[in-house]
């Protein structure tokens, strides 16, 4: 790992990001020289058409896909230049993922599946802090459910425990009210800003919907692999 920076450094930053995959029509250029600064605590809403790049930049940020070329910088580490066993701790440690579908594991209680991430660490108290996180999402009466006897909001609100029960460093969210309807969507949303802001973790949200996007500190749109706009916002 790169030597700590000060605390002022940015808690994500991408340099000059570019990503090529191989297709069966060959080489497909998905991010085109992406340079992007988030702040500590900043809420940054994501938003573009399907094919931008959206979900490409996200996973470069989690370390989930490696750039072409250009330097990833994550809780004042270039996460580049990690292995993979390297990526896997850091992620662990520093990164909460929400994806549009849940990624429970189906065999264990809502219980076991936001305590897992700690038991992998080590953590002492692994089941006291999932409880109480899953207190926090109102799903403290649904510990010894599993997945397939929950609804699609509760297996996200699960989804959110889980990945706030480590008490990320970075949260990142690619559509997780894709899946859900209106009303239960709203539900996840006014979850995922509240955790945000007891916590002050610094949220990356990808979001189909600009109003969501709008209640960030930031939008960002994404067109053709680079960022074709950077946005203020009022956060309302």
């Amino acid at each position: 790992m790169s030597e700590i920076q000060s605390s002022t450094s940015p808690a994500i930053q991408l340099n000059n990001i570019h990503l090529t995959l191989s297709s069966d029509a060959g080489e497909v250029n998905i991010l085109r020289g992406i340079d992007l600064k988030i702040s500590r605590g900043e809420t940054v809403g994501l938003v573009g058409p399907s094919g931008s790049g959206k979900t490409s930049m996200l996973m470069v940020v989690a370390g989930l896909e490696r750039p072409t070329s250009g330097t990833v910088r994550v809780a004042d580490n270039d996460i580049t230049t990690l292995s993979e066993d390297k990526l896997a701790l850091f992620r662990r440690d520093h990164t909460g993922i929400v994806f549009q579908n849940f990624h429970l594991v189906p065999t264990m209680t809502a219980l076991e599946n936001v305590a897992l991430p700690l038991e992998f660490a080590g953590h002492a108290h692994a089941f006291e802090a999932a409880r109480e996180q899953l207190d926090a999402v109102g799903l403290g009466h649904r510990l010894e459910h599993y997945p397939g006897q929950l609804s699609g909001g509760e297996q996200q609100r699960v989804a959110l425990a889980r990945a706030f029960v480590s008490e990320p460093t970075i949260l990142l969210a690619d559509e997780p009210t894709g899946n859900l309807d209106g009303q239960t969507g709203d539900t996840v949303m006014e979850l995922l800003f509240d955790l945000h802001e007891r916590k002050g973790t610094t949220l990356l949200l990808i979001t189909h919907a600009p109003e969501l996007a709008k209640r960030c500190d930031r939008m960002l749109t994404m067109a053709d692999g680079v960022i074709a706009a950077d946005t203020l916002t009022n956060g309302a």
